[in-house]
């Protein structure tokens, strides 16, 4: 459902305010440290005696960079020195055997994705060591739709490289790029050049991958309309599969790195919308449907088609087109999410580093959903994923009067339906392709977490 037209500017500056990324329900800030090692081995006993066995996805979290960018706000570790990647490996692949022999055989792996930092930190030998371990202990599936992917920085990886990565099984990748104009890349520290970058891409198609998504920011210093434009240009005549085109969320008393930036050369909030809507017009001129959120994709491509059969979903690695999963974090700061369970692995190294060392599953904090917790999650990824609710479905399933239950998230939508973002109908509550702009507007308002009693934490704002 792409929109026909962009939003105007005085919506987007009205509903330009803080608000979760919806990658879960409720959120990680939620998370709690009472949540530990037997409960999530309790959640993991609990999802093997589902009657039709669920599949797995498995995420790698790789921390290590060889240099900063300056916009990050990612967990990573800055350094150069490769002999770190053995140590780590070393323990990820206890990790890997402990959680593993903890799920039935007969579950299996329809998705594997490394994330970072910098995954092509390890060198493709290294990857497939961690990848045959995890053979070793967990079944993958031989489905068509099987994914293997890997984010890659194209600074610190050759065609050739990809071609080992092919051989390892990968079959997607996702490169960063965020601008190709010299001055904001100068701004961030990350000068990559388009040359590089094509190269990467070229060869993954050489090489047969599935689809091939690159990332770009809005909102960085020193970015204008007339050099953005430059760069969507570049990068439409690359046509890759997919596109996320992120908002870049300044949080410096955060996020360390991003105090290396000078806040003078931010663009104004008038210059970002202005960023949003050249990105989104050009985009959607150029053939890529609007997933949703930041998500773009070519209609042929698998994100495109699972929102178009309503198989869309959303978790921590983004949209995503395998629903039917539970996810299984690895690594220092990974979060899983097994049946009504999340949890997360410590965000610091040394914490990761010991719990591995003492045979233990390294959670750090998490949360058993409540039912409460349960539907309004689905209702959230819903409208993230399809922008529509049947009210019914959700009334058969949870045995509820859905104007009854959320009276007050339907009161609150009012103002958005006034607006053009929403349409009630009967039965029926349709986000408008206006709407599809301002999805986490939308979904706040079925966000139990948000209400004026609550605590809030801080989130990135909304455009």
């Amino acid at each position: 459902m792409s929109p026909t037209a962009p939003i105007a500017a005085d919506l987007l500056r009205r509903h330009d305010r803080p608000g979760p990324r919806y990658t879960s329900y409720p959120t990680a800030p939620h998370f709690a440290a009472d949540f530990g090692e037997p409960a999530l081995r309790e959640a993991i006993t609990a999802s093997n005696g589902d009657p039709i066995p669920r599949r797995l996805s498995l995420y790698v979290h790789v921390p290590y960079c060889m240099s900063p960018c300056f916009y990050c706000g990612c967990n990573r570790i800055i350094t150069r020195d490769k002999a770190r990647s053995a140590p780590y490996i070393a323990r990820l692949k206890r990790e890997i055997g402990l959680m593993a022999g903890l799920f039935d055989r007969d579950r299996e792996v329809i998705q594997l994705h490394f994330g970072g930092g910098t995954p092509n930190f390890f060198n493709p030998a290294e990857l497939r060591d961690i990848v045959d371990e995890m053979r070793r202990h967990f079944r993958f599936s031989d489905a068509p739709d099987r994914d293997i992917s890997i984010e890659l920085d194209p600074r610190f990886v050759t065609p050739d490289d990809i071609g080992a990565l092919t051989a390892i099984g990968f079959n997607r990748a996702s490169l960063g790029v965020q601008d190709f104009d010299p001055d904001v890349q100068a701004a961030v520290n990350r000068v990559q050049s388009v040359e590089e970058t094509r190269a990467v891409v070229d060869a993954c198609r050489e090489h047969g991958f599935h689809s091939v998504n690159i990332d770009l920011i809005h909102g960085l210093p020193k970015q204008t309309v007339e050099g953005f434009s430059k760069t969507l240009d570049t990068v439409i005549d690359i046509r890759p599969d997919r596109l996320a085109v992120y908002s870049y969320a300044h949080l410096p008393e955060l996020f360390k790195a991003q105090r290396q930036l000078n806040a003078y050369d931010l663009p104004s909030a008038e210059t970002k919308i202005a960023l949003l809507h050249l990105a989104i017009a050009r985009l959607v001129d150029a053939g890529y449907v609007y997933v949703g959120m930041d998500h773009f994709a070519l209609p042929d491509d698998e994100l495109a088609l699972a929102q178009a059969r309503g198989g869309l979903h959303r978790n921590f690695m983004g949209y995503t087109t395998h629903a039917d999963s539970d996810l299984v974090g690895l690594g220092v700061s990974s979060i899983s999410h097994v049946g009504d369970t999340f949890s997360q692995n410590p965000r610091t190294l040394p914490e990761w580093e010991l719990a591995i060392d003492e045979g233990k599953l390294p959670v750090w904090r998490g949360l058993r959903m409540s039912d409460d917790d349960v539907l309004r999650g689905e209702v959230i990824q819903q409208l993230m994923c399809q922008g529509r609710i049947d009210k019914s479905r959700f009334e058969r399933r949870f045995d509820i009067d859905f104007d009854d239950y959320f009276s007050e998230a339907l009161e609150q939508l009012q103002p958005l339906v006034g607006e053009g973002l929403v349409v009630l109908q009967r039965g029926v509550i349709q986000v408008t392709s206006q709407g599809r702009f301002l999805l986490r507007i939308i979904a706040m308002c079925f966000d139990a977490y948000l209400s004026p009693a609550a605590q809030t934490p801080r989130f990135s704002k909304a455009i």
